[in-house]
């Protein structure tokens, strides 16, 4: 319930608290064409197949790739305070994220590039060469440091980019919809299908099958950095921040104390966490070491493809019928749980004394099982692209309706440090295991196969594995409550007072400014 200026409550009628869903529309076309390319920009890259590229192209021993993402985890969550701390403390004429977007665009651009051109600094070393190793380390702890603070800003623009969560929702959902219809993950496929052709030995050519890996990674790699970062940059040069951030700073006791009141976010930070303990193999692992058909990932997806731009269209009927808990729930285990029935048909005809036999190496039986559960997995795909950040950007905004200021930087990091030491855990088990069971890191490249045991091993890991590890995320969701007419009431009151903090602003009038501010301040004390 709000309060007037004098203290006494404020009740809002039906008609004022359904202002939350009216159509209001804050950010303009171009803006919007500039946040589609930018959503765009994030898939624009081979990401997916960056593991066998360290591990079967750069050569970096399984053993000191362990090591290496021990160090970078702590150093991972260290940075992530001090990052967000200052962040928090941001203010400046351009807002308080797009500095660090602007800022950090070309060092990042450049950091990825030194990372795709590691097979040719690094030529002929031995996968357990010291210089390649520190230099791959050194190179992950500084893109880690310049990826934070993207990460943050990246977060926090986000949710202030537009005031109105209608806005906000039709800004993700179209972003998300132009980028399943048209293409987001088309440089992968791409690599895909190269991959493919390579390992099948279709080009004829004197070129190793190293040396033509080696030409498209660097190629796919350099050529989607630079499309994907100059695409950023215009978005960020060409975006505004609308939501005001708090006139006085919050200190780092206030930052702390706005994550600990707020129980949405707790429980979303919880849920995220449990989930990142999951332990998941590489699905590309599998199609490439087991069934040498990098392309399944494509054609298993070709039966569901029309369905990925109309799952959105879901999305309203969805959120009118079930409540935000259940749709992030849903959309965020529906995977793992299509997964075991992949899991239970691979196994026909497995013997597990010999690990000969199961459907799981057959190409043909297994697209039959990946094709059935991208189907209907994608049936809740424009669901699961809305909800989740729908639901931390309602969490932000718990925030600032509850303390009277909002702290994105600390709370992301909050929320994220929780993930990243669930999922840093997960990352360093599931290299090592790799390790352990025998994984050869040079069979790809002299175009031999793996042994059986570790067939059945890359298989199990993307499949049954992460479905028993990853799916106690969903206990903490079951207690989120922000919805109904909390739900609206809180977007009321925010409207409002944004609306009135706005003209005060715009007045220039610096004692109605240290009123706001007073306000603010004691927003937190009154809730």
């Amino acid at each position: 319930m709000a309060t007037e200026n004098n203290g006494a409550p404020k009740e809002y009628t039906d008609e004022q608290l359904q202002y939350v869903y009216e159509n209001r529309r804050y950010v303009g076309t171009k803006e919007t064409v500039g946040f589609v390319l930018w959503d765009a920009a994030q898939s624009l890259n081979i990401n997916t197949y960056s593991t066998r590229f360290v591990t079967n192209i750069v050569k970096v021993d399984l053993g000191y790739q362990t090591i290496a993402k021990t160090i970078n985890s702590v150093w991972d969550i260290v940075n992530d305070i001090f990052t967000a701390a200052i962040v928090e403390k941001t203010r400046t004429r351009w807002g308080k994220f797009r500095p660090y977007l602007l800022g950090l665009a070309i060092p990042g651009c450049i950091g990825t590039l030194l990372y795709w051109f590691m097979p040719l600094l690094f030529g002929g070393k031995a996968a357990t060469s010291i210089s390649k190793f520190i230099f791959y380390l050194v190179l992950e702890i500084v893109k880690e440091g310049i990826g934070t603070f993207q990460g943050i800003a990246r977060t926090g623009l986000l949710s202030t980019i537009t005031p109105h969560p209608v806005d906000r929702t039709r800004l993700i959902t179209i972003a998300n919809f132009a980028s399943g219809t048209f293409g987001e993950k088309l440089p992968e496929q791409i690599m895909t299908i190269i991959l493919d052709l390579i390992d099948n030995k279709a080009f004829k050519t004197k070129m190793s099958i190293e040396k033509q890996m080696l030409i498209a990674f660097i190629g796919m790699g350099t050529a989607t950095t630079l499309l994907s970062s100059g695409m950023s940059f215009w978005f960020f040069a060409n975006s505004k921040e609308r939501i005001m951030q708090s006139i006085k700073t919050p200190s780092v006791k206030d930052s702390i104390k706005s994550i600990l009141n707020n129980k949405p976010i707790l429980l979303v930070t919880l849920s995220d966490f449990l989930s990142g303990f999951g332990i998941s193999g590489s699905k590309s692992d599998y199609y490439i070491d087991v069934l040498h058909f990098a392309s399944m990932t494509m054609l298993a997806g070709i039966p569901a493809a029309p369905l990925s731009p109309v799952s959105y269209t879901f999305v309203p009927w969805f959120r009118r019928h079930f409540s935000s808990r259940v749709l992030y729930i849903v959309s965020h285990e529906i995977a793992n749980f299509l997964y075991v029935f992949v899991f239970l048909f691979g196994c026909i005809g497995f013997n597990p004394k010999t690990f000969k036999g199961g459907l799981y190496r057959n190409k043909w039986a297994m697209l039959f099982a990946m094709a059935t559960w991208e189907l209907i997995w994608t049936l809740f795909y424009g669901l699961r692209s809305v909800i989740g950040t729908e639901l931390y950007n309602e969490t932000m905004d718990y925030c600032e309706w509850k303390n009277g200021y909002r702290t994105e930087a600390m709370t992301s990091v909050a929320k994220g440090l929780a993930a990243k030491v669930a999922s840093s855990t997960s990352s360093v088990i599931t290299t090592a295991l790799k390790k352990m069971v025998g994984y050869d890191q040079n069979a790809y490249t002299k175009g031999e196969e793996q042994p059986d045991y570790v067939k059945f091993y890359l298989f199990a890991m993307f499949t049954i594995v992460p479905a028993l590890t990853g799916s106690f995320g969903i206990i903490p969701m079951l207690f989120y409550d922000l919805s109904g007419k909390k739900k609206e009431l809180m977007y009321a009151e925010l409207l409002e007072r944004r609306k009135n903090a706005a003209t005060v602003a715009s007045s220039g009038d610096k004692e109605a400014l240290e009123a706001i501010a007073e306000e603010q301040i004691n927003i937190g004390k009154n809730k």
